[in-house]
């Protein structure tokens, strides 16, 4: 069964300058990328779009990855991110970001899912809205409609690179419950939800949420820094153990999370979840699910 990173940002030149233009620090957007790279070590990616997609294609061949999930963060994003995968041999899967506030975001929604991308990210935490509205809803629909994927980032959310560029913290938890999904996956049981980070940090919560929605999955990506924030004991074997308990191999998704270079992708969040998997006694052919085989039956990728 192939290797598939389920959770990859391409984080391209589009999504930094995007960042960098509504930023308040001083200077245009270069000076201020320029500023971001300096103090941080993180290389801004060149405009040319074909020499950052070289870049990632030869960090899946390096590390035998078959394909990456490749997320468009931000809108301005999104024209990148579909060439990239267009010309990426089938080795990108594209997803988009969508804010269901904006106005006429079903047929936005309808319109990137036609376009070729293969699931739609919603941030309900910083964009503010809830998972039970309309809005919501009404793109969600169309998600179900084209049997496409919808990742939900629920529980704790940091964006590193807008804090670095200064700009306002503006997440509210009340958005970010996993229990608040189960209409919409009871309204769609045939439409796929995918909570990164195992709910990130309303484990417990995503817990409850997945044993009454089978079309509820988890996915193992980033560091699980969230583990923080549980009581003590709990670490991140024992939320694979659990996972696995409640629901099953089959709706497990291995994911990374990787996107800003030099660091690349994350070779050790790989290494590390593989052996706690293994540890929690998972057949071969479950671990194959997990880390590539689930990924494909989603998003319908060869």
């Amino acid at each position: 069964m192939p290797l598939i990173d389920s959770h990859t940002h391409f984080f391209s030149r589009p999504f930094f300058a995007a960042l960098a233009k509504v930023s308040p620090h001083p200077g245009d957007i270069e000076h201020k990328l320029a500023a971001l790279s300096t103090a941080t070590g993180i290389e801004i990616p060149s405009p040319d779009l074909a020499a950052h997609l070289r870049r990632w294609l030869q960090q899946l061949d390096s590390n035998k990855i078959d394909k990456a999930v490749s997320f468009a963060s931000l809108p301005e994003e999104v024209p990148a991110v579909l060439e990239a995968a267009r010309t990426s041999n089938g080795r990108l899967i594209p997803f988009s970001v969508l804010d269901p506030t904006q106005p006429g975001a079903p047929e936005r929604a309808a319109h990137l899912l036609g376009d070729g991308f293969r699931g739609l990210v919603f941030f309900p935490a910083l964009h503010h809205y809830p998972l039970e509205g309309e809005a919501f809803a009404a793109c969600f629909k169309e998600i179900a409609q084209s049997r496409a994927v919808a990742l939900v980032h629920c529980g704790l959310l940091e964006i590193k690179l807008r804090d670095l560029l200064g700009l306002p913290k503006r997440v509210d938890l009340r958005y970010a419950n996993p229990l608040s999904l189960i209409p919409a996956a009871q309204a769609h049981p045939g439409a796929a939800i995918v909570l990164p980070h195992f709910g990130g940090g309303f484990f417990r919560e995503a817990l409850m949420a997945g044993a009454l929605c089978p079309n509820l999955h988890l996915d193992t990506s980033s560091s699980n820094s969230w583990l923080k924030t549980q009581p003590a004991g709990l670490d991140l074997a024992g939320v694979i153990r659990r996972s696995l308990e409640v629901f099953g191999p089959k709706r497990l998704l291995f994911g990374t999370d990787s996107g800003t270079f030099p660091r690349g992708w994350r070779r050790d969040i790989c290494d590390l979840q593989r052996k706690l998997f293994i540890e929690a006694g998972l057949a071969p052919e479950n671990l194959d699910l997990v880390f590539g085989g689930n990924a494909l039956r989603l998003c319908g990728a060869n």
